[in-house]
């Protein structure tokens, strides 16, 4: 049996981690993340339009990332609506 790093979350549709990897996984996307969001403010000579568009741009990567990694990782996602007895 497969070990999954993430489980299917009871209602709605996503995962939680549940293994160690999945928490490193989670800790290197909000690192990533704030990193894109600090050097927002490092990005002083730029036009806003230009930070803008490469903060969507690296965000929108970083979501895609952690969303294949769990799909890849974890139980098969669907919508859920409680434990079924």
């Amino acid at each position: 049996m497969k070990k999954y790093w993430f489980k299917a979350k009871t209602y709605g549709w996503g995962w939680y981690p549940v293994t160690w990897q999945g928490w490193l996984v989670i800790v290197g996307f909000l690192i990533l993340d704030v990193g894109n969001v600090y050097r927002l403010d490092l990005a002083q000579g730029t036009t806003n339009e230009k930070i803008a568009l490469e903060f969507v741009l690296e965000t929108f990567l970083l979501i895609s990332a952690l969303v294949w990694i769990c799909y890849k990782t974890g139980e098969k996602p669907g919508w859920r609506w409680g434990n079924k007895k």
